[in-house]
């Protein structure tokens, strides 16, 4: 195989990469920065948390490892281009000055395996974000009416029972879950106290724990707008509305 073949597959695979955990990915891409045009390995465009980030990536498929001067040249590019983040994967690894010039800068500098691990933990922790928000959208949905009010429209049942439902224990396991998927502390136990549940009990990766949110804030979110229309037509809401963010 050719070193212009080797550094293509390469590149085909890091983009592959970017396009596998949800972002757009182009490769070859001539980019108009704000002084001049750059030509540009792969181009990656993103949405997290409603925010468009753009990132430069760099395929160096090399014998050598990657010097300072690449590290300059795409710091450069990031910054007139306005790109987020910058990446430099070599297959070769990197001389000390390129460490350092990359150092506290958007430019990082990784290896592909490094670089597919990395990604996916950044955009675990991204998506997990949003679900902590809704989390917290909902506990103050929920925990904006009494006691009684919960009770008396099936959002909690008494005390010292097994619940059929508890809106409680929903909200306390999605807290638990969402903390444990953060520090990878498979597998995860998803099992409530409640009789009415859905989902697995279990989640040996993000995909299910993802599922699993999916399914348990659906329900909660029912639940809640179920009761809400029944307090509603009884005259019985009243909410004590809070939100913090």
């Amino acid at each position: 195989m050719s070193s212009d073949a080797g550094w293509y597959l390469f590149q085909e695979e890091i983009c592959e990469h970017f396009r596998s955990i949800g972002a757009d990915a182009e490769t070859n891409v001539t980019v108009q920065g704000v002084r001049t045009k750059h030509d540009i390995d792969i181009l990656v465009k993103t949405k997290f948390l409603g925010e468009d980030l753009l990132w430069v990536v760099e395929a160096k498929k090399w014998k050598s490892k990657v010097n300072k001067l690449q590290v300059l040249g795409l710091r450069t590019i990031v910054d007139d281009i306005g790109a987020d983040r910058g990446f430099i994967i070599s297959s070769a690894g990197f001389q000390s000055g390129a460490v350092e010039s990359a150092e506290n800068t958007n430019v990082k500098l990784k290896t592909f395996e490094q670089l597919k691990s990395d990604t996916r933990g950044l955009v675990e922790d991204e998506v997990l974000k949003i679900y902590s928000k809704r989390a917290m959208i909902s506990s103050s949905r929920y925990w904006s009416h009494g006691k009684r009010i919960r009770q008396k429209y099936g959002l909690r049942d008494d005390a010292g029972v097994q619940p059929d439902y508890s809106g409680h224990q929903v909200l306390s396991k999605i807290e638990e879950v969402i903390s444990q998927a953060k520090k990878k502390n498979y597998p995860i136990c998803l099992n409530t106290i409640n009789y009415e549940k859905v989902g697995e009990e279990s989640a040996d990766d993000f995909q299910q724990v993802i599922n699993w949110l999916n399914l348990n804030f659906n329900l909660l979110d029912e639940k809640i707008l179920k009761a809400e229309v029944s307090m509603l037509e009884s005259g019985d809401f009243n909410p004590r509305l809070r939100y913090e963010h």
